[in-house]
């Protein structure tokens, strides 16, 4: 394989995997939710509460959809009472510096 060919299998293969994150991450509240777990976990009732406009249905499908993407945990304390909380995993600890820079690249440059 040439250094050309190597370069452009690595675009390729960058470009997938930037389209796999996009696709993921911009899903309707993703970035919302994992902004609110970014420091202490948080309960469902709370992450209700600070996301306006999510429904908890949806909020639901949403936790669901990052836990299986491995970004955040579901957290029981056994009580009582029992309750429920969610957090960021290492995997999702490891992204908000990302989003964090999109987030500024957006103050930037889209009014």
């Amino acid at each position: 394989m040439t250094v050309v060919d190597e370069q452009h299998a690595s675009c390729v293969r960058r470009d997938a995997a930037l389209s796999r994150a996009f696709e993921f991450l911009g899903r309707r509240w993703n970035a919302a939710v994992l902004g609110k777990l970014r420091g202490e976990p948080v309960g469902f009732r709370d992450l209700s509460r600070s996301i306006s406009g999510i429904s908890d249905s949806v909020l639901s499908n949403r936790l669901s959809s990052l836990a299986t993407a491995g970004l955040i945990v579901r957290i029981v304390d056994e009580g009582p009472p029992v309750s429920v909380s969610y957090g960021l995993t290492p995997a999702g600890h490891a992204l908000m510096p990302a989003l964090d820079r999109i987030a500024d690249w957006a103050d930037e440059h889209i009014p």
